[in-house]
């Protein structure tokens, strides 16, 4: 049987997560024996752990976590690196930049020193990229530096998207072409796709929301690159010519007292409902209207990916990987991040429309129903291991 070590620096509520968890139990059956190795969540970090149903695949390193820490990432190298020898695995799979970072160095370290006729091949997967958005300038071109580095020590880049793989390897210039795979997120989406009328009255019931009410929502970790302060600005300015309308916000994170304060200086704190971390994500999306995103820059918006599953049509800032995602305005409505009055118009016209809401919102589940399933997912990933093996 193949051993495939999967390395994520944390599983903490999002799309990387999802299919590290999902790739570790589905293939499985395809004849690949894997361990999740998974580090530290920060504060106010939502947790998916609860998705494992073999935990005993798993291992926990509290030493691996996000934030730059030369004596936790040394002691998370070391600990990898008996993984690596108790384990010895056919492939390496790292996940998000911090793993990519200690995963790869210790695979390299492995390969280098086991003395083995066929080293670990190594493989890692760009949920997205910290290149953008996220630093300054000097600390910015130090990771893109890094990242070139790493990208010597692999033998695949899995980008989630065209647009990452684009970014990454035309402006940034990290790896070589032939390195590359596009291999978009897959998820599990039936459950969305399968929400009907019945659902959204009975979940606007749960939240205390009219059944006649215009309710736009969102979702995701309340921190600065997702700017739900934009959220709050768009939704004050619909707000203002739409008294029916509520606003959702199901996440939480280190931000969520000073948005909630800003709501309130801004006069729309009886319209906000902050929701926290919500399981039952089906539920927010059968109770919305129009989702709306707001971020500086997205990988893959899984979120956005959810709720056109459900039908329900997006809004969202143009950045990233949107674009993979809302191909067209039949599907969904972008604007340039920053320009609260123009996704306000977008908003508000689609709450203004509901037979618009309904066909848009056909068009997204067809289309992302055909594009990011599950079952494409694993295809994808068996094709690429196997690739490597032979």
């Amino acid at each position: 049987m193949t051993r495939v070590l999967r390395i994520i620096t944390r599983l903490n509520i999002g799309g990387p997560s999802i299919q590290a968890i999902t790739l570790t139990e589905r293939l499985a059956a395809r004849g690949f024996d894997t361990r999740l190795v998974h580090g530290h969540l920060g504060a106010g970090e939502g947790d998916m752990r609860y998705l494992m149903t073999s935990p005993e695949a798993a291992r926990y390193l509290p030493t691996l976590r996000r934030p730059i820490a030369p004596l936790h990432d040394t002691m998370a190298f070391g600990q990898i690196l008996d993984v690596l020898r108790d384990f010895r695995p056919h492939i390496v799979h790292t996940h998000m930049a911090k793993a990519g970072t200690i995963g790869r160095m210790a695979a390299a370290f492995f390969n280098r020193t086991a003395g083995r006729d066929s080293p670990a091949r190594v493989v890692h997967t760009y949920h997205g990229h910290v290149l953008e958005g996220y630093f300054g300038p000097t600390r910015t071109n130090l990771f893109i530096s890094m990242e070139r580095a790493l990208a010597r020590v692999t033998d695949r880049l899995v980008a989630i998207s065209p647009t990452i793989h684009d970014e990454l390897l035309g402006k940034h210039r990290i790896g070589r072409p032939d390195q590359y795979r596009v291999i978009p997120l897959g998820f599990d989406l039936q459950r969305m796709a399968a929400i009907g009328a019945v659902d959204r009255l009975a979940a606007r019931a749960a939240v205390g929301v009219a059944a006649d009410a215009h309710v736009v929502s969102t979702a995701g970790r309340l921190t600065g690159i997702k700017c739900h302060d934009l959220f709050l600005d768009t939704a004050a300015l619909v707000a203002a010519t739409d008294p029916h309308v509520v606003f959702l916000v199901a996440g939480d994170g280190e931000l969520r007292s000073t948005l909630e304060q800003r709501a309130r200086v801004i006069g729309i704190s009886d319209r906000v409902r902050f929701l926290g971390w919500q399981r039952n994500l089906e539920g927010l999306y059968a109770a919305t209207d129009v989702f709306l995103l707001t971020s500086r820059n997205e990988g893959t918006p899984v979120a956005l990916i959810e709720s056109l599953a459900a039908a329900v049509p997006g809004v969202s800032t143009d950045v990233g990987g949107v674009r993979d995602v809302v191909e067209s305005d039949r599907v969904g409505l972008l604007a340039p991040f920053g320009d609260a009055p123009a996704l306000a118009r977008h908003v508000s016209a689609l709450l203004s429309d509901p037979e618009r809401r309904r066909r848009m919102g056909e068009a997204g589940r067809e289309a992302v129903s055909a594009r990011y399933g599950l079952d494409r997912l694993i295809d994808d990933v068996d094709r690429l291991y196997r690739e490597l093996l032979h």
